[in-house]
């Protein structure tokens, strides 16, 4: 596996996520460089934080299963030494990093994935070809305030960017290569049992065949407790030849406990949608570019607010949170002010130390009171 390699005194680059050689940033530029760090660090950590300058491929093994992760990557448009060009380039650049995410998930794991449309377009394959499974497509509405000054459509020939997206997806649980709902079906259908015995199994009119036994797209995950009377029912009713069903290692069925962590957390908060009105980040929390007329440091970094609100809807309280493409952290630090584990990791090490004083400075707590 390749190392990061840079120079302090240049601080670019030299190999990238897949091993090949970084795409220029002619014509970006970054409004940071190394005379704006007093003070060079490889890593950083407290009791709840863990973050690392360098490669995320040579760290995941030492990082604890995710509960959430948070991709915060290449866009394909030239914004950080390694970015691609445009979005055909990205789905060489995410792949080693999402079957390394595939490697060390579990069925609790959520992966938010921010990009462009078009960027996440291009990925979405990928994912799926590695066994995530998409979910929602969430969209951040910036605003007009967005848009700098007039913009000429005439030129651009679209009508104006003000969004991004936050696509949520889960890593799809698999038993002996099935999908739970093929494997729930697979099992009622060996005990020999009619389906509708199924219903008289749950207590329910109809709920299990229509819902729980479903094939299709109304295929209802069952609650613990349904889960727990239907393995019940067929242990004692079912042929005796093909016993234990519903289990997973051939001895037992499996518990309500254990079917209940084959799928991802999600508790949404009252009153959002998939819609995220939010202006563009600014103000206190904006980390500028030293002595650079107020320059904002980092060209995207993410508001604290969203960031909490994806972790905090998708994990409970010391759950592990990954932020694989770190750059100024914003992920890592909201986890932290709700009481999550964050395992982080930076490529750039000018945005990595700069990113440091966010988790030594105590402002970040007045952003949630």
């Amino acid at each position: 596996m390749k190392k990061v390699q840079f120079d302090l005194k240049s601080p670019e680059i030299l190999i990238n996520g897949n091993g090949t050689a970084p795409t220029s940033t002619v014509g970006r530029g970054k409004t940071v460089d190394v005379g704006d760090v007093r003070q060079f660090e490889t890593e950083w950590q407290d009791n709840l934080v863990h973050l690392q300058l360098g490669n995320s491929l040579d760290h995941y093994e030492n990082w604890e299963r995710p509960t959430v992760i948070v991709s915060d990557g290449a866009y394909g448009i030239l914004g950080f030494e390694g970015d691609t060009s445009n979005h055909i380039d990205l789905p060489n650049w995410y792949k080693p990093h999402i079957k390394a995410w595939s490697q060390y998930s579990t069925p609790q794991t959520t992966l938010w994935f921010w990009n462009s449309e078009i960027g996440w377009a291009s990925v979405h394959p990928i994912l799926e070809q590695y066994g995530w499974r998409y979910v929602n497509c969430n969209i951040w509405n910036k605003g007009k305030g967005h848009i700098a000054g007039n913009v000429n459509t005439a030129k651009i020939r679209r009508f104006p960017v003000v969004t991004e997206v936050c696509v949520q997806y889960v890593f799809e649980a698999r038993i002996n290569g099935l999908t739970l709902k093929d494997w729930l079906r697979h099992e009622w259908k060996r005990t020999g049992l009619p389906f509708n015995k199924a219903n008289e199994a749950c207590g329910v009119k109809n709920a299990a065949t229509r819902k729980y036994l479903d094939r299709g797209h109304l295929w209802y995950f069952p609650p613990p407790e349904m889960f727990e009377k239907l393995a019940k029912y067929a242990n004692v009713y079912g042929d005796p030849k093909g016993r234990p069903y519903f289990s997973i290692n051939g001895i037992q069925q499996m518990t309500r406990t254990e079917w209940g962590r084959m799928r991802s957390k999600f508790d949404c908060p009252h009153g959002y949608t998939n819609v995220w009105d939010r202006n563009a980040l600014r103000g206190e929390e904006r980390i500028k570019a030293p002595k650079k007329d107020s320059k904002s440091a980092h060209l995207n970094q993410k508001p604290l607010d969203l960031m909490k609100l994806i972790i905090e809807a998708s994990s409970d309280s010391g759950d592990v949170i990954w932020e694989p493409f770190g750059g100024l952290f914003s992920a890592s630090l909201a986890a932290k002010t709700i009481g999550r584990k964050a395992y982080g990791s930076e490529i750039d090490p000018v945005y990595f130390n700069l990113s440091l004083k966010r988790f030594k400075l105590p402002f970040q707590a007045q952003l949630f009171s």
